[in-house]
């Protein structure tokens, strides 16, 4: 496959993986409202409903930052001698953020399966 096959290949997942933060942003904008539900009435219900959200939102987040650090390691396997030292820092760099990216996503799961009480605020950015 050509290098532009290859990118066009890569644009339309990554515009799936668009429809998929729009799934996220409905599925936050919902758990918000359970957690509202739980501080006001105190509803239990309401907190296991806004915990398990938050379990799922961070798992589906997990799974595309997996992805997008897998994608950016293979980037950095493709380089070659004859590449420019900008387009390998810029290589690097862009697999250093996808990196800890992935890192702050297990941090944000783990807070989410661990705060059972739901004291910590966590959000995905």
């Amino acid at each position: 496959m050509n290098e532009i096959e290859q990118r066009l290949k890569e644009i339309k997942i990554e515009n799936w993986i668009w429809v998929i933060y729009i799934g996220i942003i409905f599925l936050s904008w919902y758990a918000n409202r359970q957690e509202k539900h739980y501080f006001i009435y105190k509803d239990e219900e309401s907190r296991k409903k806004y915990r398990n959200l938050l379990i799922l939102i961070f798992s589906i987040l997990l799974v595309v930052y997996i992805y997008f650090t897998k994608d950016s390691y293979e980037d950095i396997q493709k380089l070659t001698n004859a590449e420019s030292p900008k387009k390998k820092t810029l290589t690097y760099l862009s697999f250093l953020g996808s990196v800890l990216i992935l890192i702050s996503g297990v941090f944000f799961l783990i807070i989410a399966i661990e705060d059972e009480n739901i004291d910590t605020e966590i959000a995905f950015s």
